[in-house]
């Protein structure tokens, strides 16, 4: 069966909006949403994680209310832009018998994770 040109034209007008319509960007939430939000929430502590609301300069490990490894309680320090920077990328590295099991090896998405931690206060 052949269409004629007028419905072939028809159909190809009906997709090209389809077809030529970026996908809306990810947003830094989206983000920390998609690597982070299976565990952990920025408004309270959840069964496996505890909450990331206000953990940017937070000394490691400090909620009084959360079971640490002691991996990572052993760790010391803040939270600082490079130790989250390397805790994301490798966890495991980062504090070796800790708990976390996900990571961020991507850069751009490690430092989108890390701005939109420094603002959820």
């Amino acid at each position: 069966m052949r269409f004629g040109l007028g419905l072939g034209l028809a159909l190809l007008l009906l997709a090209a909006p389809a077809l030529a319509a970026p996908a809306p960007a990810a947003t830094v939430e989206d983000q920390f949403n998609d690597k982070c939000g299976d565990c952990h929430t920025v408004d309270g502590n959840s069964y496996t994680a505890p909450s990331l609301k206000g953990v940017f300069g937070r000394k490691i490990a400090s909620l009084p209310d959360f079971q640490y490894s002691d991996a990572l309680k052993a760790k010391g320090g803040a939270w600082t832009e490079a130790a989250l920077d390397a805790y994301l990328a490798d966890p495991k590295a980062f504090a070796p018998g800790g708990a976390m099991t996900g990571s961020a090896p991507d850069p751009a998405t490690r430092q989108a994770i890390i701005d939109y931690l420094k603002t959820v206060k």
